[in-house]
């Protein structure tokens, strides 16, 4: 049965849009149909827009009368999600809508993501057109594709598409904090060709299995200090060195920006030796357990007989320790803090993924720092550990940080808003994960802007929610501003 609770909250015309925004699958690379949701709802409200050729949207919403005169106003988001589910849950991102509904005070998934990253913001950019309680001056809203998987979309924006030079973006995930800067961030990857032999027709397949673990935004959580399944999958494999095994197959994570929550790997050892293999692994379970008991209880790591998988090669035992050597010699998670910042983290890389691809091994891996030569130089940490073999190593090109300009008009007027209406001061913060702001800061030389949004919680996992009333907070501040920049006559 169809949930459509979610659409009747208030504030209502941004609720019913974010709504509809769930029920039209959007993973990143595949947008078509959250597009073609878009133009159609556009075309309906009688509001003009125009595409590029990346699939970027832009909507042009007329100011209220009596207000043409004053500063555009860009509201920017990205339409695309990202794509985690629970492994026993059965859901096709590319086809089906997100079972969304409402939990003490929280909207929420049913062991998917939810997509309020970032489609609240979207979601709160449709609702203005349709909102009669708001004053404005004239509005673009930018809609950007594939901004979870390569920041696509706002990398390829065409020259002049947005004409404003203040924008509000609205992906960031904490009520209460107006956002003014960001890391930057680069991929590494590696490719490992399988050295392989024949296996024993004696040995017998098992799974090794790695899960429970809450995983999370390998950019805002990575500081939680939460297991990293695919390390704690090496941790297993390496106590099992004493048993005569060999490595079939390995897997764990799915994105780059998120914490691997589940990893896997497929062992043929001889029956015999099965009960002396899970007597270590339970114990390694209940060190693991015992390590990450405050920040990650769930974490379960067991073995178990396969019957039904056909494998005519193994990794060799070289092939396989130079692979669990890699996993164990690869660093993760917080490099070091801000000098300037307190609390923020300054740079951190993420062991992401760990796949078989055409015959090969391949490790991905995410870097950020909010300072270029830091970023650099974990970046060369992690390519020197895959140089150590002779693995194919790749970086991608990255994206850009966005310098924090603590004088900003935007700022200052959205700092006394928010003072007006919720009688404290705002918190003024950078965020340790990639936003789009630095790349459009680049191609529209000038731009203003800040980064605000409600309060999201455990983003790109399937423990995503968004908290009901700082949504409702969030919009008010919205339509604040847009009031405050109206009144700039």
């Amino acid at each position: 049965m169809v949930n459509t609770a979610v659409a009747e909250l208030e504030p209502k015309h941004l609720w019913k849009r974010f709504y509809e925004i769930t029920q039209v699958p959007r993973p990143s690379k595949k947008e078509e149909k959250i597009l073609t949701h878009i133009r159609e709802l556009l075309k309906s409200l009688n509001t003009e827009f125009k595409e590029d050729a990346t699939g970027n949207i832009i909507a042009f919403v007329s100011a209220t009368p009596g207000y043409e005169n004053t500063p555009t106003i860009v509201l920017q988001g990205h339409v695309d999600m990202v794509c985690e589910k629970n492994k026993d849950k059965q859901h096709d991102f590319d086809n089906d809508p997100i079972n969304v509904s409402i939990k003490d005070g929280w909207v929420v998934a049913d062991g998917t993501t939810l997509g309020s990253d970032n489609g609240i913001g979207v979601a709160a950019s449709l609702a203005i057109i349709t909102d009669p309680d708001v004053v404005h001056g004239p509005i673009e809203i930018l809609m950007t594709v594939d901004e979870e998987t390569g920041l696509t979309g706002a990398n390829n924006l065409e020259p002049g598409f947005i004409t404003g030079k203040i924008l509000l973006n609205m992906d960031s995930e904490e009520d209460g904090a107006f956002y003014v800067g960001c890391a930057g961030g680069v991929d590494t990857v590696a490719t490992f060709e399988i050295k392989a032999e024949k296996k024993n027709p004696s040995s017998k397949a098992y799974e090794l299995h790695v899960t429970g673990l809450k995983g999370g935004h390998s950019g805002l959580d990575i500081q939680e200090g939460r297991g990293n399944a695919i390390k704690i999958l090496g941790r297993t494999l390496k106590k099992l060195e004493n048993i005569d095994y060999r490595l079939a197959a390995i897997e764990g994570g799915s994105l780059r920006n998120a914490i691997p929550r589940e990893a896997e790997a497929i062992l043929f050892l001889n029956e015999n030796k099965f009960p002396n293999t899970e007597e270590v692994i339970t114990e390694f379970q209940k060190t693991i357990q015992n390590e990450y008991r405050s920040v990650d209880s769930g974490v379960k790591v067991f073995i178990k007989k396969k019957t039904d998988l056909e494998f005519e090669n193994v990794f060799t035992e070289e092939f396989t320790k130079e692979i669990i050597n890699v996993i164990l010699a690869l660093p993760h998670g917080v490099i070091s803090m801000s000098q300037d910042i307190p609390g923020l983290v300054e740079t951190s890389t993420n062991l992401a993924t760990i796949n078989l691809v055409d015959g090969n091994v391949r490790m991905g891996t995410s870097q950020r720092s909010s300072v270029d030569s830091a970023k650099e130089y974990i970046e060369n940490s992690v390519t020197a550990v895959f140089n150590l073999t002779d693995a194919d190593v790749e970086a991608g090109d990255g994206y850009p940080g966005w310098k924090p300009n603590m004088d900003s008009e935007l700022l200052k007027v959205s700092k006394r808003v928010f003072k007006e209406s919720f009688g404290k001061e705002p918190k003024i913060k950078a965020i340790h994960a990639g936003l789009e702001c630095g790349i459009l800061e680049g191609k529209n030389p000038g731009m203003d802007m800040i980064s605000f949004g409600p309060t999201i919680q455990n983003a790109h996992s399937p423990d995503e929610k968004v908290n009901i009333e700082t949504v409702s907070k969030f919009y008010d501040l919205l339509k604040g501003i847009l009031k405050e920049y109206a009144n700039k006559k």
